[in-house]
């Protein structure tokens, strides 16, 4: 009886909330981006989910995102031709790279950590803490061309990077496919004309929004009527993340587990950035000036220290944590809320970001016995989408000897 109602209770508090804060409707049902999922070019998106945004310019075809998927995992993208994207967001860490910063291709770190590009389609912004960065063909210019920091160094190789995609035979059909209306004959295609940044982008920003999770344990117990997906652990754990005393999902809410989340449907302005108490380097709430959060690009000082709530779904697989990596474990995060942000005690960082006047309302500490810690790590593990780490649609196509996935094979959903 008691486990009974333990199910009970998280249901009613994680399903319902889920669907208000997500503002999806009351029948969660498997969607697909303006037309019937078996349409050719469709994006299938997983039940409970709505559709994400895609703009006009850049429509999705299954050809584009299989044309991306190449490009994703190809080194020659990069100046010295060491680095691809798949360099910083490795498919089996939710593509994420383990690093506590990410990794340019000359060795140079960047400031902050490799954030997941799980379900990037419904990010309201892109990176960690860029207001203006709205599109995924406006931030992957940034890696490609970026020189502070450098990370693909493509600004510095520009026509040779070009020059070494139409000499690969692979790409003529690829190509092709990807915009038949220029190409309506890949043999006869002029690919010099083809290959160039605008489409190299579109493809990649196609591949990226289509790196869509959407089934773990919660989400079959949330969505496919299968409780029992869920641990014991993992549903208390759920109640506690639900909970307005722990206050969690004011952040990490809705169907992507946050709430800087926008879709096709979206009405109003979402929230967007947090400061967390991480640091207080000044005692006024100051972080340290490598990564300052969204002060950095506006310069406005309540702006310091604020970031973007990443998703959390398959956060269990993208340690370490926290803009900067600074932060090994779920647990240790979860230990950071408790106390209401984070003491350091001495070093250049040094300062009580429990008291800063920058911290957010929400981060107001809890306390947790050991037990229930482990049943709120054992609910965020519980969001881990095992198929999405090894879809086939998504791995390197390079390590597979691929020529191309058929594209009507990639409409199917999990």
């Amino acid at each position: 009886m008691r486990r009974t109602t333990a199910k009970r209770s998280w249901a009613s508090i994680g399903v319902a909330g889920m669907l208000t804060l997500a503002g999806c409707g009351d029948e969660p049902v498997a969607a697909a981006t303006g037309a019937d999922a078996a349409t050719p070019g469709a994006l299938v998106v997983p039940a409970g989910f709505p559709e994400p945004p895609i703009p006009e310019a850049n429509p999705y075809s299954a050809a584009k995102a299989e044309l991306g998927r190449f490009l994703f995992y190809d080194t020659r993208l990069s100046a010295n031709g060491t680095q691809s994207c798949a360099s910083c967001h490795e498919q089996a860490r939710a593509f994420t790279d383990g690093r506590a910063r990410a990794e340019g291709s000359t060795g140079e770190r960047t400031p902050h950590n490799a954030l997941a590009l799980v379900n990037v389609a419904y990010n309201t912004t892109l990176n960690w803490a860029h207001p203006e960065l709205r599109t995924l063909e406006q931030q992957i210019r940034i890696p490609l061309f970026g020189e502070f920091p450098l990370e693909l160094g493509a600004g510095l190789a520009d026509r040779a990077i070009l020059d070494r995609l139409v000499d690969d035979p692979r790409y003529r059909a690829l190509f092709a496919a990807a915009w038949p209306h220029i190409c309506p004959e890949a043999d006869t295609c002029d690919l010099a004309s083809l290959v160039d940044w605008d489409h190299v982008i579109g493809a990649l920003a196609t591949f990226v929004r289509g790196l869509i999770s959407g089934d773990s344990p919660f989400d079959r117990a949330a969505w496919h009527d299968e409780p029992e997906a869920l641990s014991p652990a993992a549903q208390r754990g759920a109640v506690l993340f639900f909970s307005e005393t722990l206050e969690c999902h004011h952040c990490h809410g809705g169907f992507n587990f946050t709430l800087a989340s926008t879709h096709a449907a979206q009405v109003g302005e979402p929230p967007r950035f947090h400061n967390t108490g991480l640091y207080n380097v000044d005692g006024v709430g100051a972080y340290p000036t490598a990564a300052p959060g969204v002060f950095g690009v506006t310069g406005r000082p309540e702006d310091m220290g604020q970031f973007r709530a990443p998703s959390l779904r398959n956060v269990a697989v993208t340690a370490p944590y926290m803009h900067d990596g600074s932060v090994p474990t779920l647990e240790a995060v979860i230990r950071i809320y408790e106390a209401g942000g984070r003491l350091i005690e001495s070093g250049p960082n040094a300062g009580d970001g429990r008291v800063s006047p920058l911290k957010s309302g929400f981060v107001n500490g809890f306390r947790l016995t050991d037990a229930e810690r482990a049943d709120l790590v054992a609910f965020l593990e519980s969001l881990t989408d095992e198929g999405f780490l090894t879809d086939p649609r998504f791995a390197n196509p390079f390590e597979a000897g691929d020529v191309a996935l058929d594209f009507a094979a990639q409409l199917e959903p999990r």
